[in-house]
């Protein structure tokens, strides 16, 4: 269940908004892809509403949060003049936030765990609302990292549609941040291709590139259109 927008950018702006479409752009072509199979998520975890007006106000309409609590507070205001807003929780997701996150997300990238699914299915079924779900791998097996070991990913993405009846639609990855990322893109794009998914969340500002031409179909894009936090 999405309300997203592929409408083109009005204008450049100086926030970095044009420089990032002109790269998906030049990245999509270079692997023979078209513009529309990749979609852009500015990411405007931290910033507030005088920040991402301006970015909503030049066609943008998909927008990426870390935390149920900051996205209920200023988005409901944000899209109140605005239709087609689609927002995406790419942070941590506790299950005493399912309810508030079903409500208000269009997709959910960060699925890890059982007691996720149990509390997102029970929620799904309340409200008859269905975002998109990503389940998000632990590519690095990095103990700090939420996300599921790749070696475990086929067993939990069989779980999550066989014993919560979840409707998974893709995966989500964040490389280590001292690795290249391009290993990490293809044992994800692997992953999804044996277990029937077709969306691939992955590329940030410094990868983005790269991950398009390993089939990402979103890109969490934050510092690039906003700035530094």
């Amino acid at each position: 269940m999405t309300r997203e927008m592929t409408a083109p950018l009005t204008r450049s702006l100086p926030n970095g908004l044009a420089t990032v479409e002109q790269e998906i752009a030049r990245a999509c072509k270079e692997a023979r892809r078209e513009r529309a199979s990749v979609t852009l998520i500015a990411v405007s975890k931290t910033f507030d509403a005088a920040a991402i007006s301006p970015v909503i106000d030049a066609g943008q309409h998909v927008f990426g949060e870390n935390r149920v609590q900051e996205a209920k507070a200023k988005w409901p205001g944000l899209m109140s003049g605005t239709s087609g807003i689609g927002l995406h929780l790419i942070g941590p997701l506790q299950s005493n936030k399912a309810k508030e996150a079903v409500a208000l997300f269009d997709a959910i990238h960060s699925v890890d765990r059982p007691s996720i699914c149990e509390a997102l299915a029970k929620e799904i079924d309340s409200q008859k609302r269905r975002p998109e779900l990503f389940v998000q791998l632990n590519t690095g097996e990095e103990p700090q990292k939420a996300g599921i070991a790749p070696a475990e990913a086929d067993g939990f993405i069989a779980a999550c549609r066989d014993k919560y009846g979840l409707q998974i639609s893709g995966l989500m990855c964040i490389p280590p941040v001292n690795d290249a990322p391009a290993p990490h893109f293809a044992l994800t794009a692997k992953i999804a291709a044996r277990n029937g998914l077709k969306n691939l969340s992955m590329g940030m500002s410094a990868d983005f590139a790269i991950a398009i031409q390993f089939g990402a179909t979103h890109v969490r894009v934050g510092s690039a259109i906003f700035g530094a936090r």
